[in-house]
């Protein structure tokens, strides 16, 4: 009996850790629209997203929660300030329990949702596509292409806020078993819900294997770029809903993907002017189609948006780098290396604003089965478009496997200045030709680590924003510079008066460690990084490392600790007294040592513990949050 108790209670104790909490819509039309509101710790707030925008992907979830059907619009409304719970997109869409990753908060915006109440469109690619579903009495149906045309699909695709139904066809998007809808739809095509059609009964309780229907509504058309010198240029308009307003993204990353839906060229720049407030549809990185990567947003910016007309670079690692295609009476062409030369490179790489050529070579971002263009092209090399050049006309029409163009372009460089060191300063980043500093919103020493290791320092001690005079900089996100994504494709102009000043070390790092304060130690000199071997390196010599990298004091000193690499060795017995700054301060000895017997690479370990506390509460757990960074004095 006592053992049935307590499995009772674990059931019960897990049953609640794993419970979601309770959702709504409230203040709408229906139980399936209104503001977003959550119930966390028995209290309902209203839902707001922290720090990101959410889109109809996140709503989808919701909508889906709700038993509702597919989500149709989602947007941050102004209100008085109040407190909410907030949650981030992530945690959204990776369906975790609310519970789990709910904070609470203080906000004047709030979140409201309309989803669709009776239909909606399952294993589709986008939220305009899928399996068509039906809801009558609390359960959904499958609806059968013998009970519904072209006139239903136009009610559905408006009903959704999608663009005009492009396919109709059974299957499209898998089978299930599932009840199916027992009457025929009769729609005029002008209603705005499935269910204000007429419909007639009918005997069908089951529908043919591959005959339920499955819906695509056409997403195109929503986006244009206005008021520039041709279709490829100017101001970015979205259409959401209905209705066409400003369009705002942050990066190049986001742009290429507008200039691919455009069917114009590579990005080249995206640049923001002010404007008065008003409601914009911003869209999200990452993310296509366009529509569920939407979200409405209230701003005094818009975006001008430059496209290439002629030439794009496909299948890159960055929007600098791809196999090379050349625009001509509609149609895109491969490029074959015979017909190429690097003065022809050198103006394609200045056209899509991107450094020099530095690796021309065929086949290096893949063959495609494509037309080929029949022109040698014969630039200068001054030109500022491939089509500005002169061409003869050449009797190729195909090219041999492995020889259309794959071209890299340099990325644009980085540097601290204002330092007392080039290891230290100002982080600026030159960016469609020009230099400004860098607007690091959110950065960490994880992100400093990253910019220390692309200019050759040693380890990231310090990082920190710093007021100035306003001034136009670039804002590079924390994602993209982790995700190493080369820093040009998600720079953006951003108008600030808090600029980024960044400390490395000038000659120690430390490698493959599980933090910033472990790893194998490396000394650099004469511009060549060299391992250290045990034999030359005490705990004195840890206690300087550690200090120079702000560091608590060192807990773990063996060697292979952190892996062995073919590298060459330091030749200098280090002998430290311990109060040093600087490693390469210390006195030092040399030694024959050309090479460390394998396992005897220094890997160090400096402590990182009491560098957080709770001050002021009843115990040693509760109170106000303290956090402690040892910085050097050099």
């Amino acid at each position: 009996m006592d053992h049935l108790l307590m499995l009772m209670l674990q059931l019960l104790l897990l049953l609640r850790s794993s419970e979601p909490g309770d959702v709504r819509l409230v203040g709408g039309a229906s139980h399936c629209a209104g503001t977003l509101e959550a119930k966390h710790l028995g209290e309902w707030r209203p839902l707001c997203a922290s720090h990101d925008s959410w889109t109809l992907k996140e709503a989808a979830v919701f909508c889906e929660y709700l038993d509702c059907g597919s989500a149709v619009h989602v947007e941050e409304r102004h209100s008085s300030y109040k407190s909410a719970w907030s949650i981030s997109s992530d945690c959204v869409l990776s369906r975790s329990p609310l519970r789990e990753c709910t904070t609470s908060d203080y906000t004047d915006q709030i979140l409201k949702l309309t989803c669709a109440d009776s239909v909606r469109l399952l294993n589709g690619s986008s939220l305009c596509s899928g399996r068509l579903e039906v809801k009558s009495n609390q359960s959904w149906s499958s609806v059968c292409e013998a009970d519904f045309d072209q006139q239903d699909a136009e009610v559905v695709c408006r009903e959704l806020g999608c663009g005009p139904p492009s396919v109709l066809q059974g299957a499209l998007y898998g089978e299930v078993e599932a009840p199916v809808w027992s009457k025929e739809f009769q729609c005029g095509g002008h209603e705005s819900a499935l269910l204000d059609c007429r419909s007639s009964g009918s005997a069908r309780n089951s529908c043919s294997p591959g005959k339920a229907v499955g819906l695509t509504c056409s997403e195109s058309d929503d986006v244009r770029l206005v008021g520039g010198p041709s279709r490829c240029a100017g101001t970015l308009e979205a259409k959401n809903l209905g209705e066409w307003r400003p369009g705002f993204l942050s990066t190049l990353k986001e742009a290429a993907l507008v200039c691919q839906y455009l069917d114009c060229g590579s990005a080249v720049s995206i640049q923001t002017a002010h404007s008065s407030f008003k409601f914009v549809w911003s869209i999200l990185s990452d993310c296509f189609p366009l529509r569920d990567c939407t979200t409405s947003d209230y701003m005094n910016k818009i975006l001008n948006l430059t496209c290439s007309d002629s030439v794009r670079l496909l299948n890159g690692s960055s929007l600098c780098s791809g196999r090379l295609e050349v625009k001509s009476n509609q149609s895109w062409s491969s490029v074959c290396e015979a017909d190429f030369d690097q003065q022809d490179a050198e103006v394609v790489c200045r056209e899509l604003r991107c450094g020099p050529p530095s690796v021309l070579q065929g086949a290096l971002y893949g063959e495609v089965e494509a037309p080929v263009w029949s022109k040698e092209f014969q630039c200068g090399g001054h030109e500022s478009a491939l089509l500005d050049c002169r061409s003869s006309g050449s009797a190729r029409n195909s090219c041999s496997p492995g020889k259309a163009v794959g071209l890299t372009c340099s990325e644009p460089d980085f540097r601290l200045v204002g330092g007392a060191s080039r290891c230290t300063g100002t982080l600026e980043f030159k960016h469609l030709g020009e230099w400004r500093p860098v607007y690091g919103f959110f950065w960490t020493l994880k992100e400093a680590a990253v910019s220390c290791e692309q200019l050759d320092c040693g380890s990231a001690v310090y990082i920190e924003m710093v007021d100035s005079s306003r001034t136009t900089g670039w804002l590079i996100s924390s994602d993209c510079v982790l995700s190493r994504s080369p820093l040009r494709d998600c720079a953006t102009s951003h108008y600030t008066d808090q600029i980024l000043k960044l400390t490395c070390s000038d000659s120690v790092r430390l490698l493959n460690g599980s933090s910033l304060c472990s790893g194998r130690l490396e000394v650099k000199s004469n511009q060549s990084w060299s391992s250290v071997c045990e034999a030359d390196f005490d705990q004195q010599d840890a206690e300087v490392v550690c200090r120079e990298f702000g560091c608590g004091p060192p807990l773990v000193l063996q060697g292979a600790f952190y892996g062995e690499v073919e590298a060459s060795v330091s030749s200098k017995e280090f002998q430290c007294g311990g109060h040093e700054s600087a490693l390469l301060d210390c006195r030092s000895s040399g030694s024959a040592r050309n090479s460390c017997s394998p396992g005897k690479a220094v890997g160090l370990t400096c402590s990182e513990s009491d560098d957080v506390r709770l001050v002021g509460g009843p115990s040693r757990c509760a109170g106000i949050v303290q956090y402690q960074i040892s910085l050097t004095t050099s």
